[in-house]
Order: C-alpha cells, then sequence, then structure tokens
C-alpha cells in the first residue's frame, strides 16, 4: 500500500475542491494508493467543503505569516509534497522554492515569474514570438484611451491588466464610456488609471487550452469552448470567470495555437498551464491570456470522465501528483486528452451534469 501525504492550499475554493474531489476518486480507481490529505483556506467557511483527512485556516497569501504557518502545518503533518491550488498562492509559493524544496517538500511549480503575470506582459511576450494575440494598448493616462479608438477602431474591450475572472472589463464602444469606466472605478477605490489596458475586441468562440508539461516536455492537454457564464444576466461584461457550461472541442488550431502560447511564456514549461483564447471575426483564435495555473474547471473535467469511464488515465490531478513525485506515467495522448462534444453544465446548489447526445450523468 502507498500512502502520499500531500498539503494542498486555497482547499476551500471552487478549483481546490475539483482537484481534492478528483484524487478522492483515484485512490478509489488505484486499489493500493492511500492519500492522506491536508487542505488549507482563509476563509473557514469554504474550509468546510473539501473531502480532506485535516483542514487548517490560514492568513491570505499577502500576510507575512503565510509561509511560516504552512511550514508549520507541513511539519507536524509530516507532508511530502505541496500543492499550492490558487494562482496567487502557488506564486508565493514559488518564492520560497528553494527553501522548501531543501526541507524535502516536493513541488511541481515552474519560475514563480510565470506564474500569474499581468496582461500587458503576456500579450508583449506573445506578439514577440508571433503568437496571435490581440492588438493591446497601456493606459497610462486617458488620453491613451483616444489613441486605442483612433488605431483599432470600435468596439473595444477594456480589463485590468491584474486579476483573474473577466476582472474590470467591459465592452466599450467609444471612448468615453472607457474613460468613465476607467473613472468610476479609480474613484471606487478598485484600480489606478495605469492598471487598465484597452484591446481589439474579439466577437467569437470563447476558448480555452489547458496542458500538463515535465521539464519542457509537453504530457497532455485539451480544448474546451464557454458556452455560458453564471449570472450572466446581473453583470456588465457577461464574463464571471468560470463557466456553467462548456463542451470538449478537438481543434488542431486552438491546439497549435495553445501550444505555442505557453512556450511563448515559459521557454521550460513545468507544471499545469492554462489558456485562454478568443476567436476574431474571422474565426481566428487569438491568445488573451496565457498562464502556470489551473483553470478552475479542469481538475473538474478530469474527475468526470475518470469517473464515467472508470479511467485514470483521464484524472488530471492525479496525473499531476504522480508528476510531482517523478514518477512515470501510462501513455497519455499530447494532444486532445478527452473526446470531441461532451458537456459540463453546472449550476449553483445543482450539481454537475455530464453531457454527451443521449447520455447524461450527474457526478457532483
Amino acid at each position: 500500500m502507498v500512502e502520499r501525504r500531500i498539503l494542498i492550499t486555497g482547499a476551500g475554493g471552487i478549483g481546490g475542491v475539483n482537484f481534492i474531489r478528483a484524487l478522492r476518486l483515484a485512490e478509489r480507481l488505484k486499489d493500493k494508493e492511500k492519500m492522506f490529505l491536508v487542505g488549507t483556506d482563509y476563509n473557514q467557511d469554504h474550509l468546510r467543503f473539501p473531502e480532506v483527512d485535516v483542514r487548517y485556516k490560514t492568513p491570505k497569501h499577502s500576510d507575512p505569516e503565510f509561509i511560516n504557518r504552512i511550514i508549520k502545518i507541513v511539519k507536524m503533518q509530516s507532508i511530502e509534497f505541496l500543492h499550492p491550488h490558487p494562482t496567487v498562492e502557488a506564486h508565493r509559493i514559488g518564492l520560497e522554492k528553494d527553501r522548501l524544496e531543501s526541507m524535502g517538500i516536493r513541488l511541481y511549480l515552474p519560475r514563480p515569474e510565470v506564474i500569474g503575470p499581468d496582461k500587458a506582459t503576456i500579450n508583449k511576450k506573445l506578439i514577440f514570438k508571433s503568437v496571435p494575440a490581440p492588438e493591446t494598448f497601456e493606459i497610462s493616462s486617458l488620453e491613451d484611451v483616444d489613441a486605442a479608438f483612433s488605431r483599432l477602431g470600435k468596439p473595444l474591450w477594456i480589463r485590468a491588466k491584474m486579476g483573474a475572472g473577466g476582472r474590470l472589463s467591459l465592452k466599450v464602444n467609444s471612448p468615453e464610456e472607457a474613460k468613465l469606466w476607467i473613472r468610476l472605478n479609480v474613484l471606487q477605490g478598485r484600480a489606478n488609471v495605469n492598471h487598465f489596458i484597452i484591446q481589439e475586441f474579439l466577437p467569437g468562440r470563447d476558448l480555452a487550452f489547458d496542458s500538463l508539461w515535465y521539464q519542457g516536455k509537453l504530457i497532455t492537454s485539451y480544448a474546451r469552448e464557454r458556452i455560458e457564464y453564471p449570472f450572466k444576466h446581473i453583470t456588465l461584461s457577461g464574463i464571471t470567470g468560470t463557466p456553467s457550461i462548456a463542451k470538449i472541442v478537438n481543434d488542431k488550431k486552438v491546439n497549435e495555437v495553445g501550444i505555442n502560447a505557453v512556450k511563448a511564456l515559459d521557454d521550460n514549461p513545468h507544471g499545469f498551464y492554462s489558456v485562454d483564447l478568443r476567436e476574431d471575426s474571422s474565426g481566428n483564435p487569438k491568445v488573451t491570456e496565457v498562464d502556470a495555473k489551473w483553470h478552475t474547471t479542469a481538475p473538474l473535467w478530469g474527475y468526470a470522465f475518470s469517473l464515467v469511464f472508470s479511467d485514470i488515465r483521464y484524472n488530471l490531478a492525479y496525473n499531476y501528483v504522480k508528476l510531482g513525485y517523478d514518477e512515470e506515467l501510462e501513455d497519455l495522448p499530447k494532444l486532445d486528452l478527452f473526446p470531441e462534444g461532451w458537456k459540463l453544465v453546472r449550476q449553483l446548489d445543482g450539481g454537475v451534469i455530464i453531457v454527451h447526445d443521449d447520455f447524461m450523468r450527474k457526478i457532483v
């Protein structure tokens, strides 16, 4: 019997809960493996959700005591492998990688500078490597808004440089709208003028490409289309971060652009990487973001397919942990891990359903 002792930070978030749920399924599919899972989160109420053996409330990642608390828990619970799930915690822990690894703790993280970079930096890296990306203006003063509209036409897309979930994003039809949006968010203390970028508006499919890499080698990947967001009707942008309906796509162009985007961000990818893409009016995918992080539903997709087909190879969270232990995986396709056309349908309090043609199964 193999027992792994794993600490997952951000365990109470949606992504963390999905990651842990997938590991528990792996235990059931692998008779001779046991996982002792420790979960941490700064939100005491959210920490009730994950299926962990032990749970601890910790400070936020920005608190000076965050790392010390994590190290204390690692020692108390004899942790072998540390997985920080939220981007901000992965970046914070990545800055302490050498210190943590010197204590014998396994980490499966890339360089911290590729975890959660700002969107203006990402865009420059993509353009430099000739990866299709929306034309982008950085805003340092309100006059830059006029220049963007003069150059790119209308409508445009304005968004914050930092943050996830479509933070401070909005479709704007005129310089006046864009300036009012910036002024409002500055006035209410959410941002400064220079925290924004303004970009070419992309009206096509909303796509995502997720991939697992090990020491520069692509292990596996898949792509999906986001079809609907929860509560989109009560948000100005219609974007609320994680989709309520999405479906798997097998698209050579999306795969190619996704792989090149990861390589533009990191010349030696190591870990899990997510790419956001939007198609232009001609159906060409352009990269709006690439990051060394997990999309919220990535472990859920792996869980769903692994559950429905009783096949451990689909379980992305388990594959990630195995690689984190420097262990060999079963042969996996580098592209299109999941078959095309399957949908995940999620609803608050309603659970999660996986659908394909006439097949339907509630999985959560």
